[in-house]
């Protein structure tokens, strides 16, 4: 299948913006190469659940008129955006990738997609996802996995996967995803994007579907750290239908062609427990090989950093204590879900019939484990022995990773503990599976901002990539650091553009 439009002819997002508004470009023909790259891409990645053509062209043309008039729509004004289906959208499907909510429809747009739309954005279509978001894979949605690009036999990462796979395969600059323990960050990571965790609390979370409310964050995934720079400075800020959300608005300076080229006089923190020879498992190595992880070092070293090894103790037992709190919050959350209110309803007239055969029918075994997982740790005579403690080590962590913060400028880590695996790989082997967002949830479990950018590619020719934490609410530090190490890696994800047999099949 031939692209209709070349690697070098695809803009970003703020190159887009900008066209648009100049009116070299114009909103309808940028809706219309995006929806008909969507085309030549689905249904063999299968990134999205739902395209929006008739509206977004609607949109488009609407935008096309306020610029003749000499209106400016907005810094994202003819941007097609993609949304992930957990995110309300008002009268369209919110299926959180579900059989549960199948036909279930939004009554009210979320503020983060308000914001994109105020900003003069353009939504093509809601992107697969694992169900409720839990999975790392992208192949939990009860509507079929997403593919990734880069090879379509392999995972796209999860649960922000139709997102990563959208932006990767050059439909849209810019895709919102939902981050928990990383999944905005691990697909960005094995689709060759960008993408960004802001500080929880930066972004409203109103009308974003709940998985574990105390780490749930919406975040940009792109093509380059400058299109997730101008994203999050349009998403930030406080919400009155977010008590949680405070936050200062985010300025985009900084984030790709502001400050300085390189990083002298910056210190970078290597988290001694996050380094490949630290994790012992065999998925670790391919970190280390060509393009990973000790190249990546010696890339920030090229840019006048100093590395120096810090120590966080509590991160060997991060994972386990996020897989308690996360399943604790989702039980809660998801004890709405009864066959009454929301979703499928089984045909009986008994209440706890009606109760677990609804849920039963319409939670997948991913949902069912880590709802039962948490109501488990929550029962009495087990509480203290598991989410008590589980919190006593975030709150550890949290110390920690700030203690850490105040010797370095930034801290980095890798992303991932390697390249995309094989579809089906980890599927019968949960502990393997969430052993995928071992480096992620450090960040999420201490509500710091973090981003994931391309580093290269391992010995399969897959992207491997970077992780960078900075302080809370100092994303502009963590992106300036991002966008001097993209310039010199030279990468996004224009490799999965350039070679368009791989959407014949897997390679």
């Amino acid at each position: 299948m031939t692209p209709a439009r070349r690697p070098g002819a695809v803009r970003t997002a703020g190159e887009t913006a900008a066209a648009v508004r100049r009116g070299d470009l114009t909103a309808v023909e940028s809706v219309a190469a995006a929806l008909g790259r969507l085309r030549e891409t689905e249904p063999a990645t299968h990134a999205f659940l739902d395209v929006l053509e008739d509206q977004a062209r609607e949109r488009a043309e609407e935008i096309d008129r306020r610029i003749s008039r000499g209106d400016d729509p907005g810094p994202l004004a003819g941007v097609p955006v993609a949304i992930k289906d957990n995110l309300a959208l008002a009268g369209h499907r919110l299926t959180c990738g579900s059989g549960l909510l199948a036909e279930h429809r939004a009554p009210f747009t979320a503020t983060a997609v308000e914001r994109l739309l105020d900003a003069g954005a353009i939504v093509v279509g809601k992107t697969n996802l694992d169900e409720f978001a839990m999975g790392s894979s992208g192949e939990r949605s009860a509507f079929g996995p997403t593919r990734n690009p880069w090879d379509l036999g392999r995972v796209p990462g999860g649960s922000s996967s139709g997102s990563a796979t959208a932006v990767a395969s050059g439909v849209v600059p810019l895709a919102l995803g939902s981050d928990t323990g990383g999944s905005v960050r691990q697909p960005a990571a094995f689709c060759g994007a960008v993408g960004l965790r802001p500080t929880w609390g930066r972004v409203s979370r109103w009308g974003l579907v709940a998985f574990a409310s105390s780490m749930d964050q919406v975040g940009p995934l792109t093509r380059t750290v400058s299109d997730a720079a101008l994203a999050v400075s349009v998403l930030a800020g406080p919400d009155t239908r977010d008590a949680t959300c405070q936050s200062p608005d985010c300025e985009p300076e900084g984030g790709g062609s502001a400050g300085d080229p390189d990083l002298t006089g910056w210190t970078l923190g290597a988290i001694e427990e996050l380094s490949p020879e630290a994790v012992s498992e065999p998925a670790s190595e391919s970190v280390s090989e060509s393009g990973g992880w000790a190249r990546a070092l010696d890339r920030f070293r090229s840019l006048g950093a100093e590395i120096v090894e810090v120590t966080v103790p509590n991160a060997t037992a991060a994972l386990p204590a996020y897989q308690v709190v996360s399943s604790c919050e989702a039980s809660a959350n998801l004890a709405r879900y009864e066959g009454v209110r929301y979703g499928i309803r089984a045909e009986t007239g008994d209440l706890r019939e009606l109760y677990v055969e609804s849920r039963s029918r319409g939670f997948g075994p991913e949902v069912q484990r880590r709802i039962l997982l948490g109501t488990f740790a929550l029962a009495k005579g087990f509480r203290d022995a598991y989410y008590s403690r589980a919190q006593g080590v975030r709150e550890a962590l949290r110390r920690q990773l700030a203690a850490a913060l105040s010797t370095v400028d930034v801290l980095i880590a890798p992303t991932a503990p390697g390249g995309a695996f094989r579809l089906g790989e980890r599927l019968d082997d949960p502990l393997a599976m969430y052993g995928s967002d071992r480096f992620t949830v450090l960040a999420s479990l201490a509500g710091l901002p973090a981003v994931a950018v391309p580093s290269g590619l391992d010995g399969d020719g897959l992207p491997l990539s970077v992780q960078i934490l900075g302080r809370r609410f100092d994303e502009l530090r963590v992106l300036r650091a991002a966008a001097a190490f993209e310039r010199a890696v030279g990468f996004t994800c224009r490799p999965a553009l350039e070679t368009p047999e791989v959407w014949g099949g897997s390679r």
